[in-house]
């Protein structure tokens, strides 16, 4: 159950000045009958989404939630009858570490060797070349994978399967239409299944906000914190820590602002999506945290909100392996000091080390040689480990003050002005930069290179489902999910994203948390088809849509 007394967070939409026409969203292409909420009189839309064969069927269909906010529901292409169910082989790594896993892309050779030895077993193979659309920073020649077998349906790969794992190699059953390499064909068919919000701040008198429940540390579905926030419309947001041995399930991985306190900071610069009354923006955010005391050296603050030591998708200070944004993993140092909000949770992350207790008034009420106590309201604590410990008690004396700064500084160095109005939430890569395509994925921690591109593979040039948020020429903030691991519904890659988003008329768009965690809601409903087996996800946080407010 969500608190009655969910934090939910403000932040009046207006309009920005960016260049490039756009369209509003309407129905394209092939109209369907419109249900009662739904606005039958809206004017065609000239175009299509830059999304397969060009010719490919598309239909929109737009329902007007209040004035100024549409939810426009786009479906484009036909089932493709080319594509099938494979069996993808899991191969050897060619490290010389005999502990490295299995990959699925390899080099030429070790993927004809994995195939040879396949046909020798009986179990014909085919190996495949897999070039990935070239990105701002990624992309080309991924390697060589293979793969055995066409089928109707998943369940008919599995006994494909066996005959692999008898082989000695592991595999799954995989859907072809999910190779982010078929989007580069004029053949590709889909189909595609999209939802977009279009907020207009000329007419929308309401708010777009972010929630996270009751706390920080906790997770709930985007339904849930769209009903307990009573907002007309939600879609998931930000990546957000979802192991415990990552940190604390919930927390969100990278920069957050609710209200205009910060309550993490961001991974390396990865691009933010700004919420304030100056309108959406989409900034790349540094960090600066700092404790001091009257007269005395500042200490680093390595962060805030978060299991000290534990850095998810890593971008800080001193971190193992690298200071650098890696997505989807988790750094590690064994030094480090952390600030604590209420916001965190009913209790601060207990362990070995020190934790300050500091009042309102940022006076030390206490010194504990352990970590783990409930935060006190209005107050906060700071949290060291491994050699921080003796450094933060040689500043942190009881009755005494202690200044604890957590700043996200913009580009060019100064403090991100926030408000009470003021939220912030994290994704990345960005997809769309002043009017052009500009995928950044290995400046934003998508590309490992330890890892034969597989994580590239899966993460970036597979279609996945998708979240994506950005800014028209006309000021409108536009909310985007794409259904994708299903078969009537193919997801996108990183490249098509981006160029989803162009030409849904974005000037600046960023990616935010997809896959299992993208969700659509209307009120308290979810509009699309999240793609986890078990229903909708849990996630850290949600952009909601708050009616305006009644006289």
């Amino acid at each position: 159950m969500i608190n009655p007394n969910h934090r939910h967070h403000r932040a009046v939409i207006t309009a920005l000045a960016v260049s490039l026409p756009f369209a509003f969203l309407v129905p394209a292409g092939v109209s369907s009958a419109a249900a009662p909420d739904q606005d039958a009189a809206a004017p065609s839309l000239a175009g299509h989404l830059d999304l397969g064969a060009a010719d490919q069927p598309e239909t929109r269909t737009v329902t007007t939630l209040a004035p100024g906010l549409t939810r426009t529901v786009i479906t484009r292409g036909t089932p493709n009858a080319d594509f099938s169910w494979t069996a993808e082989v899991a191969l050897p790594s060619t490290s010389p570490d005999p502990d490295a896993p299995a990959s699925a892309l390899s080099t030429q050779a070790q993927a004809q060797k994995v195939a040879d030895k396949l046909k020798a077993a009986g179990v014909t193979a085919r190996v495949e070349h897999v070039q990935s659309p070239q990105l701002a920073d990624a992309g080309g020649d991924l390697g060589y994978r293979v793969r055995v077998g066409q089928f109707g349906t998943k369940a008919d790969g599995a006994a494909v399967v066996d005959q692999i794992k008898a082989a000695g190699y592991k595999s799954s059953v995989i859907y072809t239409g999910w190779d982010g390499d078929a989007g580069t064909s004029e053949d590709d068919h889909g189909p595609w299944n999209l939802q977009v919000l279009t907020i207009d701040p000329k007419e929308f008198k309401g708010d777009l906000t972010s929630s996270f429940g009751p706390n920080l540390e906790d997770r709930e579905t985007t339904s849930q914190l769209s009903a307990a926030a009573g907002a007309l419309a939600a879609v998931n947001a930000g990546f957000f820590t979802m192991d415990p041995a990552a940190g604390a399930p919930g927390d969100p991985a990278g920069a957050a602002v609710h209200d205009g306190k910060v309550l993490s900071e961001p991974v390396g610069d990865r691009p933010s999506l700004v919420l304030d009354k100056n309108g959406t923006s989409i900034q790349r955010l540094h960090w600066h945290g700092a404790v001091t005391t009257p007269g005395s050296a500042e200490l680093p603050l390595d962060g805030v909100d978060r299991v000290p030591g534990l850095i998810r998708n890593c971008g800080g200070t001193d971190d193992t392996p690298t200071n650098l944004p890696l997505h989807d993993f988790t750094c590690t140092d064994a030094d480090e000091i952390v600030s604590f909000t209420p916001e965190f949770g009913p209790a601060t992350p207990a362990g070995a080390g020190l934790e300050v207790i500091l009042d309102a008034q940022g006076t030390v009420t206490a010194v504990n040689h352990s970590r783990g106590t409930a935060v006190p309201v209005g107050g906060q604590t700071v949290q060291a480990i491994g050699a921080d410990v003796d450094k933060l008690a040689a500043l942190a004396v009881p009755g005494k003050k202690l200044k604890v700064d957590a700043d996200l500084l913009t580009g060019n160095g100064e403090p991100l002005k926030t408000a009470p109005s003021t939220d912030v939430v994290n994704g990345g890569p960005f997809l769309v930069q002043d009017g052009q395509v500009n995928v950044t994925a290995k400046r934003d921690g998508m590309v490992r290179s330890n890892d034969s591109n597989s994580f590239f593979y899966g993460w970036v040039h597979k279609r996945n489902p998708r979240t994506f948020a950005g800014v028209d020429a006309q000021g409108r903030t536009l909310l985007v999910t794409a259904d994708g691991r299903q078969t009537a519904s193919l997801g996108l890659s990183l490249s098509e994203e981006a160029r989803v988003a162009k030409s849904l008329g974005m000037v600046n768009a960023m990616n935010l948390d997809g896959g299992g965690s993208t969700t659509m809601v209307q009120g308290s409903q979810v509009m699309n088809s999240p793609s986890d087996a078990t229903g909708e996800r849990p996630v850290g946080d949600a952009l909601v849509v708050l009616p305006a407010p009644k006289p």
